[in-house]
């Protein structure tokens, strides 16, 4: 009966091959995406999931209350990690670990920047990442060997064996590749190039195991079975308070399985993540795919007159109504298989574009068990849900009406379809709002006012060289007539990577604990970057910069400060001067409001410098003059350059990837609804064709026949508008309030997608309809 069912279907298709390619064409698309968004959120939901140890694996991690603000901080103190060793029978490993980006490696003549991983503890008893050549025990044996990856080897060595060769790190440390491991998976949350355990031995080691206070470095805990996570984290903040008296942190344990989804925190809560993208974007998956379902629909029903006779006469010839129900679902079913076929064909042909739009390696898999599943998950749904309304639909004509002639198939189905075309419309009308209220927020964001002038500003990091020979560096840049400023930094203008209390000073309200970001500067840092001085001014030069500050405007604020020019602040063992009030410059996140900031001088070390070239000059030779430069006084270094304007930029990396997948989701939607009413339009222009020739007879234009038949459609596009704007309003309003610093929705944002999608509907069905309101009646 089977066999039997599949040939009928099959013939039935071939011989409408018209409907057949319509929908086969729009399931392609749909099943496509769905393979698509399929692949992104299975690389998502499986981050770290290789870590055997993934469901005991804990980072701990401090809520800091600092009153205005409650900042959620991942680094924790030298000491920590060898306080818990041992130190809770729920514990079973503790291990401490920091990332050093862009070390260079030297290998003979063979520099390249490499991401190093810097450990403490058992540390591959807890991630045991798989080992090409050498042992764990091979690289934690020597406090100067190092396990490097496949990729950085290849990089380094080519094809020649690394075991046991010598790389100078910075310029300065030895250290011997004891071990090859593979590279971490895409879906890890640790990357780096190579691993190296901590020197506890070292002089400097020592220090910090007496300084409770600075924190920079990863805690990680491993617990046991059964083990309170909640108890652990109250035990890890009394260990705390018993060494440096921390008043303002709570410690708590977050676990592994939420590192990469639920990474956001606000105010001391989780805020979600990547879990939002990953829900919008299955959201999106079902909403193409639904759409394409219902042009299946629309389209069977729609040709139902055809199909009418073929029912009767069967139902005569003792078919009943279930066996002809499972003949229009294997129909379905036929071509949703055949629409999958053509999906896994463009999937591997469009999949290296996919991945370098979403930067990642994603890969299909079809010896994956898990890819099938989802593959007949897919097809199963839509299959049953394509099919089942034409199924119930069809198979339920009264074979006399149908045989009499007095059956007319049509009626029943211009509710349902008018429904499913209205639903279509909402979907696709949803998805290019969000398309452009994402495109705008990304806008409005872009043009908020930083502070300072990103453009034509030039970074490049320090060295131990060039911080030796700094002043001559900027006086050879100012000497050659190219640029208007240098100076240096501890860390880039893109990047706050120094966060503490605000000082004390006389008149201090009790109970005012402010967290503040900082940067040591070197003079010239407001001209340099092109900041306004609001009181006060910059550095001079004078001995006296030693022991002078500078607040930013939201500093001042936050501290409640009238005149804070010439007060004195006690920040550690030393008295500052505030010296002047610098503008807020917008560094961290552009999203959230600007962070009360102290700026020290330092003229001794940074990690950056930053040159502003004069207006009108070529900024190719202002990189070639810097380069010169700089290898002039660092030629062991490489020299790495960056703009200020495109390092920002990265900033906006996740909304410009959701507003790039809308707007391919949102177009492939409204592509795929076009292609239904066009098919609609087709079949309702053939069924009224003697209703049109008689009308041309009795004097209607050609205008005036094309709107007859636009009518409908035009209403049911305004019925999803209307529907579909509150929608939409709603969705993307809450999107919108995760961010501190956002735009508004307007209404023309609304008319702008209704005037869009009337103009398609009306050029689609005018296209389909123009040529029997042409045709000679």
């Amino acid at each position: 009966m089977i066999r039997y069912h599949i040939k009928i279907a099959w013939r039935n298709l071939i011989r409408n091959r018209g409907f057949a390619v319509t929908n086969l064409l729009g399931l392609t698309i749909g099943i496509t995406c769905v393979i698509f968004i399929f692949l992104w959120v299975k690389d998502e939901l499986t981050f770290d999931r290789f870590n055997p140890n993934y469901n005991s694996i804990y980072q701990v991690i401090a809520n800091r209350d600092f009153k205005n603000s409650i900042f959620t901080d991942r680094n924790m103190v030298f000491p920590l990690e060898t306080a818990l060793q041992n130190s809770n029978p729920q514990i079973k490993n503790v291990v401490m670990t920091t990332y050093q980006e862009t070390q260079q490696v030297n290998y003979g003549n063979n520099k390249v920047q490499k991401n190093a991983l810097y450990f403490g503890g058992r540390y591959f008893d807890m991630f045991p990442w798989k080992f090409i050549e050498g042992t764990p025990a091979s690289v934690t044996s020597d406090p100067f060997n190092i396990a490097i990856t496949a990729s950085a080897a290849k990089s380094l060595f080519g094809n020649a064996d690394p075991i046991n060769k010598t790389l100078k790190i910075d310029n300065s440390q030895l250290v011997k590749v004891a071990a090859v491991i593979a590279d971490p998976p895409g879906n890890s949350s640790q990357q780096f190039d190579y691993l190296g355990q901590f020197n506890f031995n070292s002089p400097d080691a020592k220090k910090q195991m007496l300084e409770w206070v600075n924190s920079s470095w990863q805690v990680f805990i491993q617990t046991t079975p059964g083990a309170n996570p909640d108890r652990l984290g109250k035990f890890v903040t009394h260990v705390m308070k018993s060494h440096n008296h921390d008043k303002i942190s709570t410690y708590f344990l977050f676990p592994m399985s939420k590192w990469h989804l639920y990474s956001d925190f606000k105010d001391g809560k989780n805020a979600g993540g990547m879990i939002e993208y990953v829900k919008l974007f299955t959201i999106i998956a079902i909403i193409i795919l639904l759409i394409a379902c219902m042009n299946f629909m629309n389209l069977s029903t729609a040709r139902s007159e055809k199909r009418a006779k073929e029912v009767g006469i069967r139902k005569t010839l003792g078919s009943d109504k279930r066996q002809l129900t499972i003949q229009f679902f294997v129909e379905s079913m036929i071509l949703v298989l055949i629409a999958f076929v053509f999906a896994l064909l463009a999937v591997f042909l469009l999949l290296p574009s996919f991945n370098l739009l979403v930067s990642k390696q994603l890969h299909l898999n079809l010896q994956d068990p898990i890819f099938w599943v989802g593959a007949l998950v897919i097809i199963l749904f839509t299959g049953i849900i394509a099919g089942s309304y034409p199924a119930l639909y069809l198979s339920s004509f009264n074979p006399v009406k149908v045989l009499k002639g007095t059956f007319q198939p049509g009626k029943k189905a211009i509710a349902p379809r008018r429904v499913l075309v209205v639903a279509q419309f909402i979907g696709c009308i949803v998805l290019i709002s969000a398309t452009i209220i994402v495109y705008k927020q990304i806008q409005h964001v872009k043009d908020r006012s930083l502070g300072y002038d990103q453009n034509n500003l030039v970074m490049v990091d320090s060295t131990p060289s060039t911080d030796k020979n700094f002043n001559v560096i900027k006086q050879d840049m100012m000497r050659s007539g190219m640029f208007a400023s240098v100076t240096r930094s501890s860390s880039p203008i893109t990047e706050i990577s120094w966060r503490t209390g605000a000082p004390d000073w006389d008149g201090r309200p009790a109970n005012t604990n402010i967290i503040m970001s900082a940067m040591a500067t070197d003079l010239d840092f407001a001209k340099t970057v092109g900041a306004a001085m609001l009181k006060g001014t910059d550095f001079t030069g004078m001995p006296s910069d030693s022991v002078a500050m500078l607040l930013n405007k939201a500093a001042v604020n936050a501290m409640q400060l009238k005149n804070p020019i010439g007060m004195q602040m006690r920040y550690g063992r030393q008295k500052f001067t505030v010296i002047g009030v610098i503008d807020n410059l917008v560094i961290s996140s552009p999203y959230q409001p600007v962070e009360p900031m102290l700026i020290f001088c330092n003229r001794n070390s940074s990690s950056e410098i930053m040159f502003r070239p004069r207006k009108g000059v070529d900024p190719a030779k202002t990189i070639q003059f810097i380069q010169k430069e700089y290898q002039t006084y660092s030629p062991a270094d490489i020299f790495k350059y960056e703009f200020a304007d495109q390092e920002f930029g990265k900033k906006f990396a996740s909304e410009e990837l959701i507003s790039k997948l809308t707007d391919i989701f949102a177009g492939l939607a409204i592509f795929i609804s076009c292609m239904g009413l066009a098919g609609l339009a087709s079949f309702t222009t053939e069924k009224r064709t003697r209703e049109i020739g008689i009308r041309k007879v009795l004097g209607a234009s050609v205008n005036q026949l094309v709107l007859l038949i636009s009518r409908e459609f035009i209403k049911l596009v305004a019925i999803a508008f209307i529907i579909a704007t509150p929608v939409s309003w709603w969705l993307m309003h809450n999107w919108l309030n995760k961010y501190d610093y956002h735009t508004d929705i307007s209404l023309w944002i609304f008319a702008i997608v209704g005037a869009v999608v009337l103009l398609l509907t009306l050029a689609v069905v005018c296209l389909n309809t123009l040529g029997a309101a042409l045709a000679n009646p």
